[in-house]
């Protein structure tokens, strides 16, 4: 089976056709195998363009909302990045090939203690996987060029959000009550912090960030 092909029409088929014109998200999905961050028996399906479910309720964002996302990030080589709920990794070492610095928040001590094998297996010493509980985000590093909330989310809460450094960006799916998850970018600029949407994704939903029940009408 050639996972090398694989990857390449995943990036050719899925990621290039939606928008994603970042030469170093494209070059890092290009080279990351996908493959090696889900359970052996799903190894064959790592490059379907869906969310692909890794264990306790989690999954790999799909390819095409990863990149997009990760695009509008704008990483930059010199930037520190917080990766909240980074599952087995995927997401981690994807960055890791970006920026300087990647911190990868875990609250899953299974998920964490695998990621931290396949990424030092990988030789990517610059991702470090840290415990904790996923809204507290993780202070100790901070604050961030980049918070990157790998799922669904109903609402950021102000604690990650106060992590971002002045000029900072974050970006994650947000679910209004209305059920429709958005593609959702916040920065901080001269100490305010602003919010844009930036395009529809299905993806689940973080159970520790769950949405809002929409409000009862008669």
């Amino acid at each position: 089976m050639s996972y090398d092909l694989y990857r390449k029409n995943m990036v050719d088929g899925q990621v290039l056709p939606n928008r994603v014109t970042d030469p170093l998200v494209i070059d890092a999905m290009y080279e990351i195998p996908r493959e090696n961050f889900v359970p052996k028996e799903k190894r064959s399906v790592a490059y379907i363009d869906e969310a692909l479910e890794i264990g306790n309720g989690r999954y790999l964002l799909e390819p095409m909302v990863l990149a997009r996302l990760l695009q509008a990030a704008e990483i930059q080589p010199d930037d520190t990045v917080l990766d909240v709920a980074g599952g087995t990794g995927y997401s981690s070492a994807v960055i890791a090939k970006i920026a300087s610095i990647v911190v990868a928040l875990e609250s899953d001590s299974s998920l964490a203690e695998t990621a931290t094998a396949t990424l030092n297996k990988m030789g990517l010493d610059n991702a470090v996987v840290v415990e904790g509980e996923l809204v507290e985000g993780y202070a100790k590093q901070g604050p961030y060029n980049v918070i990157f909330i790998n799922g669904a989310v109903g609402s950021v809460p102000e604690t990650i959000v106060n992590q971002l450094a002045e000029g900072g960006r974050l970006v994650t799916i947000t679910v209004g009550s209305d059920g429709v998850g958005r593609g959702t970018l916040i920065f901080r600029k001269n100490n305010l912090v602003s919010q844009r949407d930036l395009f529809d994704a299905g993806t689940p939903v973080l159970k520790e960030f769950p949405v809002a029940p929409k409000p009862f009408a008669f």
